[in-house]
């Protein structure tokens, strides 16, 4: 079960809900980062959903980065 860290700043998030839902479907751990504004997905219940800077400052997005098996930036 690998954790992957979602960081979303296009306002284009179809493609990023499919691969989210298929990385749970495979059992991994995620989470999603909303960059300078960006729409919320549409994402199943228990994924955390959070934006930066408002919730999470930059500084522990930057452990989350680190903290992850796998970083995609939509």
């Amino acid at each position: 079960m690998a954790g992957v860290l979602h960081l979303v700043k296009s306002p284009d998030v179809g493609l990023a809900r499919a691969a989210i839902e298929q990385q749970l479907r495979a059992g991994d751990r995620v989470s999603v980062a909303l960059l300078h504004g960006a729409p919320a997905p549409d994402v199943p219940a228990g994924v955390p959903l959070f934006r930066v800077p408002e919730e999470v400052p930059y500084d522990r997005l930057l452990e989350l980065i680190f903290e992850a098996d796998q970083v995609v930036a939509w």
